[in-house]
């Protein structure tokens, strides 16, 4: 039996996480970076709330959830991209209201979508990596290709379960 928390993740289609992580790789400390590039919309599930999820809301027609990869935001200690996504937002709010509120502090909060390339680092740092990446962003669109539950591990993650979305 799974004890440890699950993350659900979207996976990003393959352009845009090579971006991202590229990113990352780039700015997120080195000794601190034991994960990949991502963008997270729950930090803690029970597998009964994934499971439920799967079996009644996490649904796309198109198959995939589009993406616009919008501008920088300050996280104060690091950098992330934000991400504009009415849709994802949307199914997310569902299931929040579905669990009637059983969820942790931090995952019944507000949602706003983004890809964390830099943290852990001082307000200096971060600010100069916040005015460098303004320089040349430009805003893109992409794609979430699958919902990906993970099982945290202290640190790194496992992956559980690709869900894609139909």
């Amino acid at each position: 039996m799974i004890e440890e928390p699950l993350i659900l993740t979207l996976e990003l289609d393959s352009d845009s996480f090579e971006w991202l992580n590229d990113l990352r790789k780039s700015y997120f400390p080195k000794e601190r970076n034991l994960l990949s590039a991502h963008l997270t919309l729950f930090h803690k599930l029970t597998l009964a709330q994934v499971e439920f999820m799967k079996a009644v809301l996490w649904r796309s027609p198109s198959g995939v959830v589009p993406l616009e990869f919008v501008g920088l935001r300050s996280l104060g200690g690091g950098v992330a991209v934000e991400v504009r996504a009415p849709d994802l937002v949307a199914l997310r709010k569902t299931f929040v209201a579905a669990v009637d509120g059983d969820l942790t502090p931090q995952d019944g909060q507000g949602f706003r979508p983004h890809v964390t390339i830099q943290n852990k680092v001082t307000a200096a740092v971060a600010r100069q990596t916040l005015a460098t990446l303004q320089r040349d962003f430009t805003p893109r669109a992409g794609q979430g290709t699958a919902l990906m539950v993970w099982r945290y591990l202290g640190g790194p993650w496992a992956l559980h379960e690709r869900l894609e979305l139909v």
